[in-house]
């Protein structure tokens, strides 16, 4: 696991010395804590931020004052434009998501790719916890990659690590996580569009469960979001 971790700190320091001005967008998952954990460990110089929604589940606000309290790096939160929002739901009423890709992805856009945006303003590279094995979609990312959507690099440090070497480091460092990995979720998301996972199943399956794998994907790491029209 060592070589693992050295493996991972080489990629961060190599985002700093090469980009300088690097963040790292936390979505409070089990691998975004471990990231956390190695950022805080090695002093890295790596802005931490995450997105609420409005409509995390209970548990992820659990997860985010407990990461507050145990580490130094500071967590910044956005959150979305209140007034698309509003014309989102005006549009397609609080849980219009449910009705087709198109208004999911509508609802994604403003709840999260919006505040992403603004959440990457002024820095050159950015960091996730992606990894490799988790979806469909994902079998085609790099350690390191210009992301054209976002105009800046985009590092991905645990992309060949697997979930059971995410948990191994969590359990042997006592990382904080997210109690609903506890109940069967694997995956985590907004409320209404997660669930909990049977055995056997992909442990993508509990994300955007009624829309088939190839499209579950919210807009922070593909191509172009859709674009809400204005009322």
């Amino acid at each position: 696991m060592q070589e693992q971790i050295d493996q991972v700190v080489s990629v961060l320091q190599e985002a700093l010395r090469d980009y300088s001005s690097v963040c790292f967008a936390n979505s409070l998952g089990a691998e975004d804590m471990v990231l956390t954990d190695i950022i805080a460990k090695n002093q890295l110089n790596i802005a931490m931020f995450s997105l609420d929604t409005g409509r995390l589940p209970q548990p992820t606000y659990d997860l985010m004052q407990q990461l507050n309290d145990r580490y130094s790096v500071p967590l910044k939160v956005y959150f979305p434009d209140n007034s698309s929002v509003e014309r989102y739901v005006e549009q397609h009423g609080i849980n219009g998501f449910y009705d087709s890709i198109d208004a999911r992805k509508g609802c994604c856009f403003v709840r999260k790719v919006e505040p992403l945006r603004r959440a990457l303003r002024g820095n050159k590279a950015w960091v996730t916890g992606l990894r490799r094995d988790q979806a469909v979609t994902r079998g085609g990312l790099e350690i390191s990659s210009h992301d054209a959507d976002f105009g800046m690099q985009k590092f991905n440090p645990l992309l060949e690590w697997s979930n059971k070497d995410v948990w191994a480091y969590i359990r042997k460092y006592d990382v904080p996580y997210n109690k609903l990995h506890d109940q069967f979720y694997p995956s985590l998301g907004c409320a209404p569009c997660t669930r909990s996972i049977s055995l056997g199943e992909d442990i993508r399956a509990g994300r955007w469960w009624w829309e088939n794998p190839e499209d579950k994907e919210c807009g922070l790491h593909v191509a172009k979001p859709m674009l809400l029209k204005r009322a």
